[in-house]
């Protein structure tokens, strides 16, 4: 009995993972794999980063919680700058903005790759199970982030300020926002995340006749506004609704419509956003007889 309780233990050891928590945000998953090196656990093959409000607890699993450290996160983006360059360090931040459930470790397993193997251009080696994860993650969050700048939809608000809302699949708000930042220079707009309950804002008396006004992150917004927009719609945004809808009323061929490919090219976890979709009560005049 006593060696059956041995080998028992020694497999459920085996099997126990070494969890290590970060803070929710890129410093947050840096500083934990700091904490990994500096504590020499970077050889464990169980070991998993997970961040700390994606973790459910388990009886047998051993989870550490790292606080974020700025300094520490520093020295770690310095080296992996070196090791991966700029092409290699945008997959590991676009990695980390897709947040799926296993990303942490995932992205750890990467970066280890390149420091074990300085050399080697690993991003190249499809190959490596982790290398290709993370390339083809990076793809998906590529067509979300392109989809996002295409079919994000302003609502003009009684203080002049054009809003969207957005909901993606992958948490690309960081990476759209210099696309509009750079298009809408003579405009207030925000663009909301409901999903993720955060925005950015651009103030265009903030900005210069030389330089575009830096992007404002913005966390407290009314949840009436958000639940009902229309309520805070200038006196020319439903006339605005409408002359955009009619248009796409009319210029849609019956006869050539595709549903399929409609759905293909504009998915319909868009549509909930697009003003072109809406269909307003009054909407009828606009339709023009054939």
């Amino acid at each position: 009995m006593s060696q059956l309780m041995q080998s028992h233990d020694y497999i459920v050891g085996q099997l126990t993972p070494s969890i290590v928590l970060y803070e929710p945000s890129f410093e947050g998953w840096l500083s934990a794999v700091f904490y990994v090196y500096a504590n020499k656990l970077q050889d464990d093959e169980s070991l998993q980063l997970i961040a700390q409000d994606c973790y459910v607890p388990s009886l047998i699993s051993q989870a550490t919680s790292v606080a974020t450290d700025e300094d520490k996160a520093e020295r770690v983006l310095s080296k992996l700058n070196q090791l991966l360059g700029r092409s290699g360090m945008r997959n590991i931040l676009w990695g980390f903005l897709s947040e799926k459930d296993n990303t942490g470790t995932t992205l750890f397993q990467v970066i280890k790759y390149a420091i074990d193997y300085p050399s080697r251009q690993i991003m190249d080696d499809l190959g490596n199970l982790n290398v290709l994860e993370l390339v083809q993650t990076v793809k998906s969050v590529g067509r979300e982030k392109h989809r996002m700048e295409a079919f994000v939809r302003f609502e003009h608000t009684n203080e002049d300020i054009y809003f969207a809302r957005i909901e993606p699949d992958f948490n690309v708000l960081p990476l759209i926002g210099e696309h509009f930042r750079q298009r809408y220079q003579d405009q207030h707009w925000a663009i909301y995340d409901v999903a993720r309950g955060y925005g950015i804002y651009y103030d265009k008396s903030k900005s210069t006749p030389t330089r575009p006004a830096s992007l404002q992150t913005i966390t407290d917004l009314n949840d009436a506004v958000l639940r009902n927009p229309a309520s805070i719609h200038s006196k020319d945004e439903k006339r605005y609704q409408k002359f955009w809808q009619g248009y796409f009323t009319n210029v849609n061929i019956k006869e050539r419509k595709n549903p399929r490919l409609h759905k293909q090219y504009l998915p319909q976890r868009y549509w909930k956003y697009l003003s072109e979709k809406q269909v307003l009560p009054d909407a009828e005049h606009l339709q023009k007889r054939r």
